[in-house]
Protein backbone atom coordinates (compact mmCIF):
# COMPACT_ATOMS: atom_id res chain seq x y z
CA UNK A 1 0.00 0.00 0.00
CA UNK A 2 1.32 3.21 -0.79
CA UNK A 3 2.50 5.37 2.07
CA UNK A 4 0.21 8.80 3.16
CA UNK A 5 2.36 11.40 1.33
CA UNK A 6 3.14 14.78 2.82
CA UNK A 7 7.25 15.51 1.28
CA UNK A 8 9.20 17.65 3.13
CA UNK A 9 8.53 21.61 2.48
CA UNK A 10 10.37 22.49 -0.81
CA UNK A 11 10.46 19.40 -2.24
CA UNK A 12 10.06 19.85 -6.29
CA UNK A 13 7.54 18.08 -8.37
CA UNK A 14 4.75 18.87 -6.66
CA UNK A 15 2.86 20.07 -9.65
CA UNK A 16 0.97 17.81 -12.50
CA UNK A 17 2.81 14.47 -12.91
CA UNK A 18 4.82 14.93 -16.33
CA UNK A 19 4.24 12.48 -19.33
CA UNK A 20 6.78 9.95 -18.45
CA UNK A 21 8.07 9.47 -22.29
CA UNK A 22 7.85 13.54 -22.81
CA UNK A 23 10.82 15.62 -21.94
CA UNK A 24 9.16 17.74 -19.46
CA UNK A 25 9.75 21.51 -20.05
CA UNK A 26 9.62 22.55 -16.50
CA UNK A 27 13.09 20.84 -16.19
CA UNK A 28 14.37 22.56 -19.42
CA UNK A 29 13.36 26.15 -17.97
CA UNK A 30 15.21 25.89 -14.97
CA UNK A 31 18.32 25.34 -16.27
CA UNK A 32 18.45 28.70 -17.13
CA UNK A 33 17.71 29.69 -13.90
CA UNK A 34 20.38 30.50 -10.43
CA UNK A 35 19.88 28.22 -8.34
CA UNK A 36 19.12 30.07 -5.59
CA UNK A 37 16.14 31.57 -7.74
CA UNK A 38 14.49 27.89 -8.38
CA UNK A 39 12.35 26.94 -5.60
CA UNK A 40 11.74 23.42 -3.78
CA UNK A 41 15.16 23.23 -2.21
CA UNK A 42 15.69 20.88 0.02
CA UNK A 43 18.78 20.25 2.68
CA UNK A 44 20.50 16.58 1.22
CA UNK A 45 22.28 13.64 3.35
CA UNK A 46 24.54 11.35 1.28
CA UNK A 47 25.09 7.95 3.17
CA UNK A 48 27.87 6.43 1.52
CA UNK A 49 30.49 9.35 -0.40
CA UNK A 50 31.59 6.82 -2.96
CA UNK A 51 31.71 7.61 -6.25
CA UNK A 52 28.60 7.81 -7.40
CA UNK A 53 26.76 9.16 -3.97
CA UNK A 54 29.13 12.48 -4.64
CA UNK A 55 28.10 12.89 -8.14
CA UNK A 56 24.40 12.85 -7.52
CA UNK A 57 25.22 15.06 -4.61
CA UNK A 58 27.08 17.50 -6.50
CA UNK A 59 24.72 17.16 -9.15
CA UNK A 60 21.61 18.25 -6.49
CA UNK A 61 23.69 20.33 -5.13
CA UNK A 62 24.03 22.28 -8.76
CA UNK A 63 20.65 22.79 -9.12
CA UNK A 64 20.15 24.66 -5.68
CA UNK A 65 19.62 22.18 -2.85
CA UNK A 66 22.15 22.07 0.04
CA UNK A 67 24.54 19.05 0.92
CA UNK A 68 24.72 19.10 4.62
CA UNK A 69 26.24 15.65 5.39
CA UNK A 70 27.95 13.12 4.09
CA UNK A 71 29.31 9.60 5.81
CA UNK A 72 33.04 9.44 4.83
CA UNK A 73 35.14 6.43 6.35
CA UNK A 74 38.05 6.26 4.18
CA UNK A 75 40.53 9.02 3.51
CA UNK A 76 39.15 8.50 -0.31
CA UNK A 77 35.99 9.23 0.64
CA UNK A 78 36.90 12.50 3.36
CA UNK A 79 38.73 13.61 -0.03
CA UNK A 80 35.80 13.19 -2.46
CA UNK A 81 33.62 15.33 0.11
CA UNK A 82 35.86 18.13 0.50
CA UNK A 83 36.15 18.06 -3.61
CA UNK A 84 32.56 17.38 -4.42
CA UNK A 85 30.22 18.30 -1.47
CA UNK A 86 32.24 21.46 0.13
CA UNK A 87 30.43 22.53 3.04
CA UNK A 88 29.35 19.36 3.90
CA UNK A 89 29.86 17.90 7.45
CA UNK A 90 30.90 14.44 7.77
CA UNK A 91 29.15 12.40 10.39
CA UNK A 92 28.30 9.22 10.89
CA UNK A 93 24.72 7.73 9.37
CA UNK A 94 22.45 8.85 12.04
CA UNK A 95 23.38 12.05 12.03
CA UNK A 96 23.76 12.56 8.59
CA UNK A 97 19.74 11.21 8.35
CA UNK A 98 18.76 13.84 10.88
CA UNK A 99 20.35 16.86 9.20
CA UNK A 100 18.47 16.24 5.90
CA UNK A 101 15.19 16.35 4.20
CA UNK A 102 16.29 13.91 1.01
CA UNK A 103 18.43 10.72 2.01
CA UNK A 104 20.67 9.50 -0.37
CA UNK A 105 21.55 5.71 0.39
CA UNK A 106 24.34 5.11 -2.32
CA UNK A 107 25.51 2.47 -0.72
CA UNK A 108 26.94 -1.32 -2.20
CA UNK A 109 23.89 -3.17 -2.76
CA UNK A 110 23.95 -5.79 -0.49
CA UNK A 111 24.79 -3.56 2.69
CA UNK A 112 21.37 -1.72 1.81
CA UNK A 113 18.44 -4.05 3.66
CA UNK A 114 20.97 -3.97 6.78
CA UNK A 115 21.27 -0.21 6.60
CA UNK A 116 17.58 0.38 6.36
CA UNK A 117 16.70 -2.06 9.12
CA UNK A 118 19.56 -0.36 11.15
CA UNK A 119 19.12 3.56 10.99
CA UNK A 120 14.80 1.96 11.90
CA UNK A 121 16.69 -0.11 14.74
CA UNK A 122 18.89 2.80 16.09
CA UNK A 123 15.51 5.26 16.38
CA UNK A 124 16.84 7.89 14.14
CA UNK A 125 13.64 10.25 12.51
CA UNK A 126 12.27 9.48 9.53
CA UNK A 127 9.40 10.61 9.00
CA UNK A 128 8.58 12.64 6.15
CA UNK A 129 11.69 12.60 4.80
CA UNK A 130 12.66 11.22 1.37
CA UNK A 131 14.69 8.42 1.68
CA UNK A 132 16.58 7.43 -2.17
CA UNK A 133 19.20 4.41 -2.97
CA UNK A 134 21.00 4.05 -5.86
CA UNK A 135 20.40 0.61 -6.69
CA UNK A 136 19.68 -0.90 -10.12
CA UNK A 137 18.83 -4.14 -8.19
CA UNK A 138 16.42 -3.39 -5.38
CA UNK A 139 12.84 -1.13 -5.52
CA UNK A 140 11.73 0.55 -2.83
CA UNK A 141 10.62 -2.87 -1.38
CA UNK A 142 14.26 -2.40 0.29
CA UNK A 143 13.71 0.22 2.01
CA UNK A 144 10.78 -1.31 3.74
CA UNK A 145 11.41 -1.48 7.07
CA UNK A 146 12.25 2.67 6.74
CA UNK A 147 8.78 3.24 4.95
CA UNK A 148 6.96 2.14 7.69
CA UNK A 149 8.63 4.26 10.03
CA UNK A 150 7.35 7.18 8.19
CA UNK A 151 9.71 8.16 5.10
CA UNK A 152 9.12 8.29 1.65
CA UNK A 153 10.75 5.79 -0.48
CA UNK A 154 12.57 6.37 -3.71
CA UNK A 155 14.62 4.05 -5.97
CA UNK A 156 16.68 6.34 -8.49
CA UNK A 157 19.13 4.13 -10.74
CA UNK A 158 21.63 6.22 -12.86
CA UNK A 159 22.10 4.08 -16.00
CA UNK A 160 25.93 4.77 -15.97
CA UNK A 161 29.68 4.08 -14.66
CA UNK A 162 31.45 6.15 -12.58
CA UNK A 163 35.30 6.23 -12.54
CA UNK A 164 35.74 8.32 -9.76
CA UNK A 165 37.12 11.20 -12.31
CA UNK A 166 35.99 15.19 -11.86
CA UNK A 167 33.85 14.46 -15.40
CA UNK A 168 31.34 12.02 -13.03
CA UNK A 169 29.23 14.85 -12.58
CA UNK A 170 28.80 15.99 -16.52
CA UNK A 171 28.20 12.08 -17.09
CA UNK A 172 24.65 12.69 -15.51
CA UNK A 173 23.21 14.88 -18.28
CA UNK A 174 21.11 13.14 -20.44
CA UNK A 175 21.35 9.64 -19.21
CA UNK A 176 18.42 7.43 -18.00
CA UNK A 177 17.79 6.94 -14.48
CA UNK A 178 15.34 3.80 -13.28
CA UNK A 179 12.65 5.15 -11.40
CA UNK A 180 10.87 3.27 -8.80
CA UNK A 181 8.52 4.67 -6.35
CA UNK A 182 4.51 4.59 -4.48
CA UNK A 183 3.06 6.25 -7.21
CA UNK A 184 1.72 9.37 -5.43
CA UNK A 185 5.95 10.57 -4.96
CA UNK A 186 6.59 9.52 -8.56
CA UNK A 187 5.97 13.19 -9.92
CA UNK A 188 8.58 14.18 -7.36
CA UNK A 189 11.10 11.13 -8.25
CA UNK A 190 10.98 12.08 -11.67
CA UNK A 191 11.71 15.64 -10.82
CA UNK A 192 14.72 15.17 -9.14
CA UNK A 193 15.72 12.86 -11.78
CA UNK A 194 15.44 15.93 -14.36
CA UNK A 195 17.05 18.17 -11.66
CA UNK A 196 20.47 16.08 -11.77
CA UNK A 197 20.04 16.52 -15.33
CA UNK A 198 19.35 12.48 -15.83
CA UNK A 199 15.55 11.22 -18.12
CA UNK A 200 13.23 9.62 -15.89
CA UNK A 201 12.26 5.89 -16.85
CA UNK A 202 9.38 4.18 -14.99
CA UNK A 203 10.93 0.64 -13.76
CA UNK A 204 8.39 -1.54 -12.11
CA UNK A 205 8.77 -2.72 -8.61
CA UNK A 206 8.82 -6.55 -9.94
CA UNK A 207 10.88 -5.99 -13.31
CA UNK A 208 13.59 -4.36 -11.26
CA UNK A 209 15.56 -7.69 -11.04
CA UNK A 210 15.26 -8.38 -14.94
CA UNK A 211 15.78 -4.63 -15.41
CA UNK A 212 19.52 -4.80 -13.62
CA UNK A 213 20.36 -8.07 -15.01
CA UNK A 214 19.66 -6.46 -18.17
CA UNK A 215 22.05 -3.32 -17.58
CA UNK A 216 24.90 -5.52 -16.01
CA UNK A 217 25.10 -8.24 -19.02
CA UNK A 218 25.12 -5.63 -21.52
CA UNK A 219 27.36 -3.07 -19.98
CA UNK A 220 29.31 -5.50 -17.57
CA UNK A 221 29.97 -8.64 -19.50
CA UNK A 222 31.43 -5.89 -22.63
CA UNK A 223 34.45 -5.05 -21.03
CA UNK A 224 34.95 -8.82 -20.55
CA UNK A 225 34.41 -9.62 -23.90
CA UNK A 226 36.80 -5.84 -25.17
CA UNK A 227 39.72 -7.40 -22.86
CA UNK A 228 39.56 -10.91 -23.99
CA UNK A 229 39.45 -9.75 -27.49
CA UNK A 230 42.53 -7.57 -26.98
CA UNK A 231 44.33 -10.70 -25.33
CA UNK A 232 43.98 -12.57 -28.17
CA UNK A 233 44.82 -9.82 -30.84
CA UNK A 234 48.63 -9.85 -28.43
CA UNK A 235 48.88 -13.34 -28.86
CA UNK A 236 48.76 -13.38 -32.35
CA UNK A 237 51.24 -9.94 -31.86
CA UNK A 238 49.10 -7.32 -32.68
CA UNK A 239 51.04 -4.12 -30.87
CA UNK A 240 48.18 -2.19 -29.90
CA UNK A 241 44.96 -4.13 -30.03
CA UNK A 242 42.64 -1.26 -28.74
CA UNK A 243 44.03 1.07 -31.45
CA UNK A 244 42.85 -1.93 -34.05
CA UNK A 245 39.47 -2.83 -31.89
CA UNK A 246 38.50 0.79 -31.52
CA UNK A 247 36.73 1.85 -34.76
CA UNK A 248 35.33 -1.77 -35.65
CA UNK A 249 33.89 -2.30 -31.65
CA UNK A 250 32.13 1.30 -32.12
CA UNK A 251 30.50 0.58 -35.34
CA UNK A 252 29.03 -2.49 -34.26
CA UNK A 253 27.70 -0.63 -31.21
CA UNK A 254 26.00 1.79 -32.91
CA UNK A 255 24.86 -0.83 -35.49
CA UNK A 256 23.18 -2.92 -32.93
CA UNK A 257 21.92 -0.04 -30.86
CA UNK A 258 20.64 1.58 -34.12
CA UNK A 259 19.01 -1.80 -35.93
CA UNK A 260 19.13 -4.48 -33.42
CA UNK A 261 19.81 -8.18 -34.71
CA UNK A 262 20.08 -6.17 -38.57
CA UNK A 263 23.15 -4.83 -37.51
CA UNK A 264 24.68 -7.95 -37.55
CA UNK A 265 27.72 -8.47 -39.52
CA UNK A 266 30.59 -11.69 -40.04
CA UNK A 267 30.70 -15.30 -40.62
CA UNK A 268 27.70 -16.53 -37.78
CA UNK A 269 25.98 -13.48 -40.44
CA UNK A 270 26.93 -14.80 -43.81
CA UNK A 271 26.56 -18.91 -42.19
CA UNK A 272 30.29 -19.43 -42.84
CA UNK A 273 30.58 -22.19 -41.05
CA UNK A 274 34.33 -23.22 -42.26
CA UNK A 275 35.52 -19.86 -40.79
CA UNK A 276 33.50 -20.40 -37.83
CA UNK A 277 34.65 -23.78 -37.20
CA UNK A 278 38.41 -22.29 -37.65
CA UNK A 279 37.73 -20.24 -34.79
CA UNK A 280 36.61 -22.85 -32.68
CA UNK A 281 40.06 -24.67 -33.39
CA UNK A 282 42.70 -21.93 -33.22
CA UNK A 283 40.94 -20.77 -29.96
CA UNK A 284 41.26 -24.33 -28.66
CA UNK A 285 45.13 -24.29 -29.20
CA UNK A 286 45.40 -20.82 -26.99
CA UNK A 287 42.67 -21.50 -24.11
CA UNK A 288 39.61 -23.68 -23.47
CA UNK A 289 37.94 -21.00 -21.50
CA UNK A 290 37.78 -18.35 -24.39
CA UNK A 291 36.80 -21.72 -26.70
CA UNK A 292 33.76 -22.30 -24.47
CA UNK A 293 32.78 -18.72 -24.31
CA UNK A 294 33.25 -18.18 -28.33
CA UNK A 295 31.20 -21.22 -28.80
CA UNK A 296 28.90 -20.44 -26.19
CA UNK A 297 28.29 -16.49 -27.90
CA UNK A 298 28.47 -17.88 -31.56
CA UNK A 299 25.42 -20.11 -30.55
CA UNK A 300 23.39 -17.68 -29.08
CA UNK A 301 23.94 -15.35 -32.44
CA UNK A 302 23.00 -18.36 -34.78
CA UNK A 303 19.87 -18.72 -32.73
CA UNK A 304 19.42 -14.87 -33.26
CA UNK A 305 20.08 -14.23 -36.50
CA UNK A 306 17.57 -17.78 -37.81
CA UNK A 307 15.03 -16.22 -35.84
CA UNK A 308 15.46 -12.60 -37.29
CA UNK A 309 15.72 -14.38 -40.90
CA UNK A 310 19.16 -13.39 -41.78
CA UNK A 311 19.67 -16.97 -41.83
CA UNK A 312 18.58 -20.01 -44.03
CA UNK A 313 17.73 -23.13 -41.61
CA UNK A 314 20.69 -25.32 -43.60
CA UNK A 315 22.99 -22.37 -42.77
CA UNK A 316 22.11 -22.53 -39.16
CA UNK A 317 22.30 -26.30 -38.94
CA UNK A 318 26.25 -25.89 -40.24
CA UNK A 319 26.99 -23.65 -38.02
CA UNK A 320 25.59 -25.45 -35.12
CA UNK A 321 27.72 -28.77 -36.29
CA UNK A 322 30.02 -26.44 -36.28
CA UNK A 323 29.65 -25.18 -32.74
CA UNK A 324 29.33 -28.51 -31.04
CA UNK A 325 31.18 -29.19 -28.30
Amino acid sequence: MDPQVTPPSGTPGNGPVPDAGATPRASRKSESEAPEDRPARLAVGVVGAGRVGTALGAALSRAGHRVVAATAVSERSRARVEERLPGALVADPQDVVAAADLVLLTVPDDELPELAAGLVSAGVPVTGKLVLHTSGRYGTAVLDPLTRAGALPLALHPVMTFTGRPDDVNRLTGISFGVTSPEPLRPVAEALVLEMGGEPVWITEGTRPLYHAALAGGANHLVTLVVEAMDLLSAAGVAEPGRMLGPLLGAALDNGLRLGIDGLTGPVARGDAGTVAGHVAELGKVSAESRRAYIALARLTADRALGAGLLKPEDAERLLEALAD
